[in-house]
């Protein structure tokens, strides 16, 4: 496949396909090629878990509804991956990750992936993650999971992927896929965008249903787009829309969510937007806040107010009770979810993969333990006096006192801070607990609002981020800013597939 194809646009893949140049399945056909040759062998990025044996019968029938004069809109025929904790109704198993949940096939699609299949996507396979996305083991392994093995990073092979959504942001940047689907509770979106290079959109919770994915928490949970490119995110993010009777907190997105974002894909989109600076959340990382300062002189540039600092209040105040609502929903939502499967699956309970990891110690955890199923297990119902204060403090924390404080008194359309650091050393001893560097996810995780990380730049080859985040239901303000500074600066480079990090 030519560089020139494999780094196209979900609009110009759309267009190729409506001139006749290409098909739905010959676009298919050259992703699964690449995969084959750099995901499979070659590189061996290992992003992919599983491929969807069914993909290329559905573009064929893609294409004859072209044919006959029928397309389904901006997602007719486009190749797109999901992250395997993403139910779907087919020969595709989803495990996240674990070997406890091999063999397990859905009763029926997440309701994301009815609106996709819906949109006409083509759905190629399932990504690689860091096992139970990144709740199972307190010095976890990002982008390993039991089931998957260990995705590495496409710009520095032997760096991480981050996660848990690693295969995801490994696959987009690696042009395995037109776009792929990731889910994040604290980082598991925005951490591997940045890090792999591409664009990330942690929705306000509710504005995607999380019914038919493994869940950690539900106070916290959301799918999001993760794409080359700001208009490709907006396209996914708008396809995925709507209420969802599985899901409660679907039910405010009638009167906020659209069906189409690119609408706001303006490249003056930033001339007299008020941007605040949360300085208090940069970090220390020289080489990092030399790359945010130019992007501060770019958002400038483009007519943007800048209001430096505007800090965050409460940013990092909330770690203990964040952890304590994750273990307390971990533990109910969890069990809800496993008493779904099918008779055929051994765990039916988060007791049952406690004592299905012990069994299988050696293949299951041979880098790191299980302390947050064991944690999640010892908390008590949902209707504790300790959980409801926790989750009351968290949202008190991160929204009245803390995004919505600061965004009210400057007057704020968004606020902007560095996404994080380059991809940490792989490192299967110590796990990543002391190479994390990402300090912008909490508050807008916690809080339930959106988030959008774009490419800002590079350390040593590996990609570095920034980040736009604001008050619940402002995705079209953040699409219209992320996309008027990406236009600007336009930082984003495919891999090379390297071996280590570039010298200089």
């Amino acid at each position: 496949m030519k560089q020139a194809f494999h780094e196209r646009t979900i609009v110009e893949l759309q267009n190729a396909m409506q001139t006749g140049e290409w098909t739905a399945r010959k676009i298919a056909e050259e992703y699964l090629e690449r995969i084959e040759s750099l995901d499979r062998n070659g590189a061996r990025v290992n992003s992919v878990i599983e491929l969807n044996p069914d993909a290329l019968a559905i573009a064929d029938a893609l294409d004859g509804e072209r044919r006959a004069g029928k397309t389904r809109g901006a997602l007719h025929g486009i190749p797109i991956l999901l992250k395997d904790n993403i139910d779907t109704h087919d020969r595709m198993m989803t495990t996240a990750g674990s070997l406890a949940l091999k063999g397990s096939i859905a009763a029926r699609d997440a309701f994301i992936v009815e609106r996709l299949r819906a949109a006409g996507a083509v759905i190629l396979g399932k990504t690689n993650l860091s096992e139970w996305a990144n709740f199972r083991g307190r010095r976890s392994v990002s982008g390993w999971s039991s089931r998957g093995g260990l995705t590495r990073n496409p710009y520095a092979l032997d760096r991480t992927a981050c996660g848990s959504s690693s295969g995801s942001g490994a696959a987009v940047a690696a042009n395995f896929c037109a776009a792929a689907i990731g889910t994040e509770t604290d980082g598991s979106i925005i951490c591997p965008s940045q890090t792999n290079g591409i664009v990330g959109i942690k929705p306000t919770l509710g504005l995607l249903s999380r019914s038919g994915i493994i869940p950690i928490a539900h106070s916290q949970d959301t799918p999001g787009p993760m794409t080359r490119t700001v208009a490709d995110a907006a396209i996914l993010l708008g396809a995925m829309t709507g209420v969802d009777t599985r899901d409660a907190a679907t039910r405010p997105s009638k009167k906020y969510a659209r069906r189409d974002y690119t609408n706001v894909l303006d490249p003056n989109g930033l001339n007299g937007a008020r941007i605040g600076v949360a300085r208090n959340m940069a970090g220390d990382n020289a080489r990092i806040n030399k790359i945010f300062e130019t992007c501060l002189d770019v958002l400038k540039q483009l007519g943007a107010v800048v209001i430096d600092p505007a800090n965050v209040p409460n940013f990092n105040k909330f770690g203990k009770t964040e952890l304590d609502v994750l273990h307390y929903e971990f533990r109910a939502d969890l069990n809800k979810y496993l008493k779904t499967l099918a008779p055929n699956i051994g765990v039916r309970t988060m007791q049952d993969v406690i004592a299905f990891n012990e069994q299988n110690r050696a293949r299951v955890m041979p880098y790191f333990g299980q302390e947050h199923f064991i944690a999640a297990q010892e908390k008590g119902p949902l209707s504790s006096k300790t959980y409801r204060a926790a989750l009351a403090k968290n949202h008190r924390l991160t929204r009245t006192e803390g995004i919505d404080a600061v965004m009210k008194k400057y007057r704020l359309d968004a606020l902007v801070v560095p996404s994080g650091g380059p991809a940490w050393l792989i490192d299967l001893v110590n796990g990543d607990s002391e190479n994390w560097d990402v300090t912008s996810t909490s508050p807008s995780a916690v809080a339930g609002y959106p988030h959008i990380t774009v490419p800002a730049g590079y350390v040593y080859g590996l990609p570095v981020g920034l980040s736009f985040f604001g008050k619940a239901w402002s995705e079209s303000t953040l699409i219209q800013c992320a996309y008027a500074f990406e236009q600007a600066t336009k930082v984003r480079q495919p891999p090379e597939f390297l071996a280590s990090a570039k010298a200089s």
